[in-house]
């Protein structure tokens, strides 16, 4: 992870239920704005970041109670649903969507990867 954002995006990740997913999506996604606005492009790439594994895990965890994939022999644990995590992953999938299709941060991204590789 890259500071100083992680110390100013973590605090606000949290995925636990959809009131909190709500408020923690969209503080990272304000946090993605402020750094647009600042011409950060690495700020903005790591709150998308966090916009996704906001996503990626809350769907762990509801298909996995405790988050825990595989056993200790390495099988995939039984799948479950938890529909409150599934909820909160659709709130940060949400985001992640607009993240993905936002012309301004796709062509940042691609001088980025142009200019650093």
């Amino acid at each position: 992870m890259v500071q100083p954002y992680k110390g100013e995006i973590l605090p606000h990740w949290r995925f636990r239920t959809v009131p909190i997913a709500k408020v923690s999506a969209a503080k990272i996604m304000a946090l993605f704005e402020e750094y647009r606005a600042k011409d950060d492009f690495v700020g903005m790439d790591m709150a998308r970041k966090f916009i996704q594994m906001g996503y990626t895990r809350a769907r762990r965890y509801s298909n996995h109670k405790g988050g825990r994939k595989y056993d200790a022999e390495g099988k995939e644990l039984p799948r479950g649903v938890d529909e409150e995590k599934a909820a909160a992953a659709a709130i940060f999938k949400a985001y992640w969507d607009r993240l993905r299709a936002d012309e301004d941060y796709l062509a940042r991204k691609k001088a980025h990867q142009q200019k650093y590789g």
